[in-house]
């Protein structure tokens, strides 16, 4: 049998090759349908949502890390002075105490301290004579004529700090001045 012959049984079901021409071709590239594109809209607007609290969250937790850093971060550094603060109290207690007996106590209490300074990485700038002054670490209190080399130190007034290398208070020094 023939399939063009209009008296088969293919071209009676209308399932000739004309009858496949009139029909509607199922293509590959339709559109989805509009429940699964709700969906998916739903599906990302809920992780959206979820994304963006979470990264509030994350803010907010780092802002409240951030402010108990400040307010607790003399904590070590006050604890460690702690010892010194009951030394001091213990030398005053003493009604009868000797000089000696005082001046020893007040070394003690010294070192106590430069231990805990160190411990907090609290330096001391302290630039021997004949260091070259440094503007960074130093300030120039006078300009003196001296025999050693221009803009160098000839005397430290006052000891300066670094905190972690960073400048806490330069050291008050003397320089020498260009002959």
């Amino acid at each position: 049998m023939n399939a063009n012959d209009p008296s088969s049984p293919e071209a009676a079901n209308g399932a000739g090759p004309a009858a496949a021409a009139n029909e509607p071709a199922s293509s590959p590239a339709a559109p989805p349908a509009q429940p699964d594109l709700e969906a998916r809209h739903a599906e990302l607007s809920d992780a959206y949502l979820r994304a963006k609290a979470e990264a509030e969250n994350t803010r907010r937790r780092a802002e409240e890390e951030m402010a108990k850093a400040r307010k607790f971060a003399v904590e070590n550094f006050a604890e460690s002075l702690l010892p010194v603060r009951d030394s001091l109290e213990a030398a005053i207690a003493i009604p009868a105490a000797t000089p000696e007996q005082l001046l020893e106590g007040v070394h003690a209490t010294l070192r106590q301290l430069t231990t805990a300074l160190e411990r907090n990485k609290v330096v001391e700038v302290n630039p021997p004579a004949g260091a070259r002054f440094d503007p960074h670490q130093h300030q120039a209190i006078s300009v003196v004529p001296a025999a050693q080399e221009p803009n160098t130190v000839v005397a430290v007034l006052q000891k300066g700090y670094t905190i972690a290398d960073r400048v806490l208070r330069p050291a008050l020094v003397t320089v020498s001045a260009s002959s």
